[in-house]
């Protein structure tokens, strides 16, 4: 695939809703709220964040709890920040579970964030671990598994974990990424960057071209939850690496993005041609039969298009798709961009528009995330290249009318002692602060530039 300057940028990386009716100050005031600090802590957030009820964050993360664990890393941890009752107090942070590892046939390396239900249940995926028997450079990792993380009974112990799922082959799907979904009737679904069945093409060491998955629960309680592809990407003009983040619209249609596949020239990645797709997953009638797929789009690159999508798609109040690209339009700097899908009549492909096309370190480059709109419809977003090459949150406002987006770079992060490397979604509270991760920074000594941290931002007016 051809890089962009700035994603050479990204090589030094470590790793890789509500309201907001006025702006009271034009400086964004950022906060720390946790600093990651490797080993029996956790390190490298995995994902985004989430609220409970109460108030409280919880996540996953790739690193930390473990280092005895057979992986290709330490095991992860998924973890809460509790919200201090006193405003100004430091939140406190709780290792809710450490994974175990291939030895006890338990996930290992989260490569998603958490999502809760109405009861406080979280649900994740981990890269590897499980009962699976892919291998990869001779040793058997596991294909992945998705996992359920139940409070305690009473207050004060232990969370308990259960592996709802371990990805049996590759055939099923094989290393899943990204943050999970719920459909209305409680069914989980959820992409992995390789597995599926189908496609050769993608890469060297891990089998297939990805899949899109649907897990069922059991009609019983204590039974098993059921696993169904509903689509193993093929590459070539199909789509390849899906990326998690789906959409579900009200009639049960499942849409993504994948980072390469598509069919055209202009981009390369791992062996598979083409610069990514959007597409879109129905099922059949009764959902019992086949889901049918549909390509949305195909990005083109070159002067014509952007290109690899890096994340999932967020649905708009109006209507419509919206998105980033890891790659931009050549003509624009070719450092990614922010697009918005819209319907088109049956048959038709949708209709792409540009919305920002990123220019480099000033305006921030090659957003791996997905964006978040507020209440009055504007779009945040982060890109882990900014000003001081450590990232930074941005924000696209709609000028109405005019169908022109106004976009203001809201913060720069600094590195160690703050954060660096932001790559994953934010979320927003009722009076419209945002929370995010990031992978590297913060004041953990055990990794090299920091173990990563969880950040508050009460947005200004921006540059």
């Amino acid at each position: 695939m051809k890089r962009s300057k700035c994603l050479h940028s990204l090589a030094l990386l470590s790793v890789a809703l509500f309201a907001m009716s006025s702006v009271a100050s034009a400086v964004s005031k950022e906060k720390v709220l946790y600093s990651f600090q490797g080993g029996t802590d956790g390190a490298t957030p995995a994902g985004g964040v989430v609220f409970d009820s109460a108030g409280n964050l919880y996540g996953a993360t790739t690193n930390g709890g473990s280092a005895s664990c057979h992986s290709i890393a330490q095991c992860g941890t998924v973890f809460q920040l509790a919200r201090p009752a006193k405003q100004g107090d430091p939140w406190i942070e709780t290792v809710l579970y450490v994974f175990k590892g291939n030895a006890s046939n338990d996930g290992t390396s989260p490569a998603g964030g958490v999502v809760i239900d109405k009861a406080g249940n979280l649900y994740g995926t981990t890269a590897y671990g499980g009962t699976g028997n892919c291998v990869l450079l001779g040793s058997k990792l596991g294909c992945g598994t998705v996992y359920e993380l139940s409070p305690p009974k009473q207050k004060g112990g232990a969370w308990t974990e259960t592996v709802l799922y371990s990805f049996p082959t590759a055939k099923q799907g094989y290393l899943p990424n990204g943050d999970l979904v719920f459909d209305g009737a409680g069914n989980l679904y959820g992409a992995t960057m390789f597995g599926g069945g189908h496609g050769t093409t993608c890469d060297t060491l891990y089998q297939y071209c990805g899949a899109v998955f649907e897990l069922s629960p059991p009609k019983t309680k204590g039974g098993k939850w059921t696993e169904k592809v509903l689509h193993g990407f093929r590459g070539g003009t199909d789509g390849a690496n899906p990326n998690g983040g789906l959409v579900l619209d009200g009639k049960g249609a499942v849409y993504g993005t994948t980072f390469a596949g598509g069919g055209t020239s202009n981009c390369h990645s791992e062996g598979s041609v083409g610069c990514g797709t959007a597409f879109r997953l129905s099922s059949g009638i009764g959902k019992s039969g086949p889901w049918s797929t549909e390509v949305l789009h195909r990005f083109l690159g070159g002067t014509e298009d952007t290109n690899t999508p890096a994340a999932g798609l967020v649905w708009a109040q109006g209507g419509g798709l919206y998105g980033a690209t890891v790659g931009g339009q050549n003509s624009g700097g070719d450092d990614g961009a922010i697009f918005r899908l819209l319907p088109a009549k049956q048959g038709q492909p949708w209709k792409e528009s540009i919305l920002h096309t990123f220019c480099g370190k000033q305006d921030g480059c090659a957003p791996m995330a997905g964006l978040v709109f507020d209440q009055v419809s504007s779009l945040y977003g982060v890109a882990p290249v900014g000003t001081n090459f450590s990232g930074m949150v941005f924000r696209l406002k709609s000028n109405g009318p005019s169908n022109s987006w106004q976009y203001n770079s809201l913060y720069n992060f600094r590195g160690a002692p703050d954060g660096f490397g932001p790559g994953a979604a934010l979320i927003l509270d009722k009076l419209g602060r945002l929370y995010g991760t990031t992978v590297g920074g913060g004041t953990g000594r055990a990794c090299q530039g920091g173990c990563g941290t969880v950040f508050e931002l009460e947005p200004g007016a921006g540059n």
